[in-house]
């Protein structure tokens, strides 16, 4: 049986408002990320750091937004409490995104590695956070509402 191109129309609506929400999401959260990073530059970072670079950010920051996307959509499919789950789970999950941060501080296994750049690297993940969260719950709500087909 095949699908009229309403029908698969009204069902893609939803998925694509979601990616739509998820792309804003990154693209905020790229450029708060940034302003994040010039500040690190003025207060003493290398403006050379690799990870403060565009090109480095702007990948992990889209990395954590899908990665985190993923998580929240399996939260929601498997927990039994999904919003309990999940304020437990973002919490315990963005404290643990720093430990490779504190570990780049006290090993500086990075060349350049300096106090104002890894608070600025907390900081991203901070920024992530309350960009992406805000944007799973909206995208989630969008990915969940029906629409009736209009004849």
């Amino acid at each position: 049986m095949t699908a009229t191109p309403t029908a698969e129309r009204v069902v893609s609506r939803p998925r694509l408002r979601a990616a739509g929400i998820l792309i804003a999401a990154v693209i905020v959260a790229v450029a708060v990320n940034a302003a994040v990073a010039a500040v690190a530059i003025a207060a003493g970072a290398p403006s050379t750091y690799g990870p403060l670079t565009l090109p480095a950010y702007a990948l992990f920051t889209t990395l954590g937004v899908a990665a985190g996307w993923a998580g929240w959509v399996l939260v929601h499919r498997r927990a039994r409490d999904p919003r309990r789950t999940l304020s437990l789970l973002v919490p315990v999950l963005t404290v643990l995104s720093f430990v490779p941060d504190v570990l780049l501080l006290v090993f500086r296994f990075i060349p350049g590695t300096t106090t104002p750049a890894v608070i600025a690297l907390m900081l991203m993940h901070l920024v992530v956070v309350a960009v992406a969260v805000p944007a799973y719950a909206l995208a989630m709500r969008a990915t969940r509402e029906t629409s009736a087909p209009t004849v």
